[in-house]
């Protein structure tokens, strides 16, 4: 009988702050979830519809905690895993899910919030100024630290002068 292949990769901003807890024997899991941004065109209309698909992703041990400690509402973050479904019986129904189980979490944008989520503190106004007068800062030290290079023609080039 061949194998199945069960591997997901999914990139979105976290819908809600990871939920770490422990396992009755010390295990650590962290539980976040993922909103996914699509478009597509409507076949009737043709225009463009905006779609989010909401996931829920499980990660366990180090990396759990890692999750935990470093993501927060809004951060974009690159999740590698893959599909598992449980079902459980909750006041006489039967339920299941199929959730995603984290092998790999990649944080994307900055801790601030820069790669999709809300600035930290304050109105977004200053941010903004501050983020203009650091840009203008950081590229006139870029021409100031510029460097030059010298054209040497077509002299060839003595290996022992080169130092490594």
């Amino acid at each position: 009988m061949a194998r199945s292949f069960n591997q997901v990769t999914l990139m979105g901003n976290l819908t809600r702050d990871p939920e770490l807890r422990s396992t009755p024997n010390g295990q650590s899991v962290c539980s976040f979830s993922l909103a996914l941004n699509r478009s597509y065109k409507n076949a009737s209309s043709g225009e463009w519809v905006e779609a989010t698909d909401y996931v829920d992703i499980v990660a366990w041990g180090p990396l759990g905690e890692r999750v935990a400690q470093y993501l927060s509402k809004g951060r974009p973050a690159l999740v590698s895993g893959r599909l598992q479904s449980r079902s459980w019986e909750q006041e006489g129904q039967k339920r299941s899910k199929v959730e995603v189980v984290a092998n790999d979490v990649t944080f994307l944008g900055s801790p601030s919030g820069g790669g999709g989520g809300a600035p930290a503190g304050g109105s977004d106004a200053p941010a903004a100024s501050s983020t203009k007068d650091d840009t203008k800062k950081a590229s006139k030290k870029a021409k100031d630290d510029e460097v030059v290079i010298e054209d040497i023609g077509d002299k060839p080039i003595n290996l022992d002068d080169i130092p490594f």
